[in-house]
């Protein structure tokens, strides 16, 4: 494409027309009517990139024009600055660089001088610049690139939109700023209401993230020094010993009742009939997750009975709790309700006490028999119809009878089924199942955080598990606006005072 002509003129945006006039002509040209589609649309993605930059440009040197005209003319009222004291000079032509999402461009304004004090730029807080080189829109590109996947990738695609603009050193920095409002963003959140009907159902679970030596909590950390002394060659596939820093994931979300039968959730032996078809479990609606690496579990948990509180104040509806068995996230969730006089269901996932019943099946059957199947599907089965102590007794006199080994004695006596009212869950409608943070704890961690190779930094793995929860939870929009928004109150909380005043 040729170069556009720059001549002065009094029309300020004669640049960005001589900009599109010249790819007019080349694109109505004779070399162009020979070029392929692929070409055309690399070449416009390269001028038409440089004709929104240019535009921008322009725009800006307009308002920069504009206010020096009203400076020139009848010189304006004074300035004040934040501190309140007047600044009663003026000088043009300070200028400054902004990185956006077209390229770089130059703002030009006016500064407000006073003997001592600092420069007041009103133009600044009228165009909302960014503390920084980079704009808020570049900022949420790079946001929306680095949650998605590695800051290598990122970069590069930030890149290929917008040149050279942003470092990735850089990128990781905004991305690690970009997240300080989610906590505060969700204490504004009103959520959507629902009827009593519709149980509440809260969810938690926790993974481990392979974090850097000096972002491990305490504990992790000196059991990672003890373990450095030994002169072991190579580690176990899959071991990473005193490595990892444990994310605590909490899902809340309303659910429709689908009520359920035994059988509806195990198969009998031999499959099913085709007589009476399964039914469909309940679907979660109006998913919210969240989750924190920094943030102790107790926290995370009582984040979640936030969010379940503003959609049931009054506690009219049905609350079920999932949990994956694990002690202490039971003793945080007793406490959690004992503190707000909630009464709540708590359920243990019905996919983890089936894989203890599997295990006992094996105990007494050869794996991947007719028999282990059948001895498995008799006792889900009876679990799942509120029998559940009356099968682990069964068990039990089983292994005695048959005088199982020590080795083979352990899987039985480790199915503790007792409380298990997964008859009350399934007539109810409730889920049975954690299958909904399980599925979080994927998709928020392990298909970012859990990338080959990864050690993280303790404030970029929170930045990023933060965002990918504000994306996943269809926020990202409504956040951004409250972030810029709060963005600018930091850079400008005196506002008013940087206008001009008469």
């Amino acid at each position: 494409m040729k170069p556009y002509d720059t001549h002065a003129t009094t029309d300020p945006f004669a640049r960005s027309v001589s900009a599109f006039e010249t790819l007019r002509c080349t694109l109505s040209g004779s070399e162009a009517s020979a070029w392929t589609h692929a070409k055309l649309e690399e070449r416009l993605d390269v001028a038409g990139r440089e004709l929104l930059r240019q535009l921008l440009q322009d725009h800006l040197d307009l308002r920069a024009s504009l206010e020096e005209e009203e400076v020139r003319g009848s010189g304006g009222p004074p300035v004040t600055g934040p501190e309140g004291q007047v600044r009663p000079w003026r000088e043009t032509g300070h200028s400054r660089w902004l990185a956006s999402v077209f390229g770089l461009v130059r703002v030009t304004r006016v500064a407000h001088r006073g003997r001592g004090l600092g420069n007041v730029h009103p133009a600044d807080v009228a165009l909302s610049l960014p503390a920084g080189r980079h704009s808020m829109g570049l900022r949420r590109l790079a946001v929306t690139e680095a949650v998605r996947g590695s800051f290598d990738q990122a970069h590069d695609a930030v890149e290929r939109r917008c040149r050279k603009v942003l470092g990735k050193r850089r990128l990781e920095e905004l991305v690690v700023a970009a997240a300080v409002d989610v906590d505060d963003f969700y204490r504004t959140r009103i959520p959507v209401p629902c009827s009593r009907e519709m149980p509440l159902v809260v969810q938690v679970d926790g993974k481990g993230v392979v974090m850097r030596p000096e972002a491990l909590r305490e504990a992790t950390r000196r059991a990672a020094t003890t373990a450095a002394t030994g002169h072991r060659g190579r580690l176990a596939p899959g071991e990473k010993p005193n490595r990892k820093r444990m994310a605590t994931v909490a899902c809340v979300f309303d659910t429709r009742p689908a009520p359920r039968r035994p059988h509806d959730v195990i198969h009998p032996p031999g499959g099913r009939s085709g007589e009476r078809p399964a039914r469909p479990g309940p679907k979660a609606e109006n998913k919210w997750c969240t989750a924190s690496l920094i943030r102790p579990p107790e926290q995370v948990i009582a984040d979640a009975f936030d969010q379940a509180e503003a959609r049931d104040p009054r506690h009219l509806r049905p609350w079920v709790v999932l949990v994956d068995g694990a002690r202490h996230q039971l003793d945080l969730i007793t406490a959690e309700t004992d503190r707000r006089g909630v009464t709540v269901h708590v359920l243990l996932d019905f996919v983890h006490v089936a894989e203890y019943v599997w295990a006992a099946a094996h105990a007494f059957h050869k794996p991947g028999t007719t028999e282990a199947e059948a001895w498995a599907a008799d006792h889900l089965t009876a679990i799942l119809a509120g029998h559940a102590a009356r099968t682990a007794h069964a068990m039990t006199a089983q292994a005695t009878r048959e005088r199982l080994s020590t080795a083979r004695r352990y899987a039985v006596d480790a199915c503790h089924l007792d409380q298990l009212r997964y008859d009350t869950a399934l007539a109810s409608g409730w889920p049975i199942a954690t299958g909904s943070v399980e599925g979080a704890c994927r998709h928020l961690i392990a298909d970012r955080l859990d990338n080959t190779g990864a050690r993280w930094g303790l404030p970029g793995a929170e930045a990023v598990l933060q965002l990918r929860a504000i994306v996943s939870n269809g926020d990202l929009d409504p956040y951004w606006r409250f972030h810029t928004a709060r963005e600018h109150k930091r850079l400008y909380p005196n506002q008013q005072n940087y206008a001009l005043t008469a």
